[in-house]
């Protein structure tokens, strides 16, 4: 065997050894990355979930769960005072939209999406009730009632606006969070 040969027989073998070499590598990384894998996964798994997420849509709301998406800055709904414009004009849920009842589905389907969250309200709940199935069965899909409607609002310290509302001075409970705190967990017990 000339010199020729064997430096070529030393590169076959080197080469040989190291292919043997990367396959190890690469089998010993696959095991050990599955081992960290699942570590992270376990870990994970004991963790709390610490991602915030905004509340969710609820065909029978209370004040509070309107109040918690207009916190959590969703701007994507929308809210309908359907009592007369006389008693929406002394006072209502700031922001909110008067549509009548009598005329509520004749006002709202060109006016809204009817992919649209909606929250409406009324004097009474049943009235609410009405509304609701008004434009439930007029397409709109997403429909809540709000349960107590704007004295619910009031009572959480839901901002209001209107001609009655101006006039009426707060009470000391929206200026004692303790006092509104109490009452809200009133309220919150009474909607179970």
């Amino acid at each position: 065997m000339d010199m020729e040969d064997k430096v070529q027989q030393a590169k076959e073998s080197v080469s040989e050894g190291m292919e043997n070499v990367k396959d190890k590598l690469k089998e010993d990384y696959h095991q050990s990355g599955d081992k960290v894998s699942e570590a992270i996964l376990t870990i994970k798994d004991k963790l709390p979930n610490i991602t915030p997420t905004p509340p969710g849509f609820k065909p029978q709301s209370s004040a509070n769960d309107l109040k918690a998406r207009l916190e959590w800055g969703e701007p994507g709904l929308t809210i309908l005072d359907v009592r007369d414009r006389e008693t929406f004009n002394n006072g209502h849920i700031m922001g909110a939209m008067p549509m009548p009842i009598d005329e509520l589905v004749d006002r709202a389907k060109p006016a809204l999406p009817l992919n649209r969250d909606i929250y409406v309200y009324a004097d009474s709940d049943d009235e609410t009730a009405q509304a609701a199935n008004q434009l439930r069965d007029a397409g709109f899909y997403n429909v809540a009632e709000l349960k107590g409607g704007l004295p619910a609002w009031k009572a959480i310290g839901g901002p209001t606006e209107g001609v009655m509302e101006a006039l009426t001075p707060p009470d000391a409970g929206e200026y004692n969070i303790l006092s509104r705190l109490a009452t809200e967990k009133k309220l919150r017990e009474q909607a179970k």
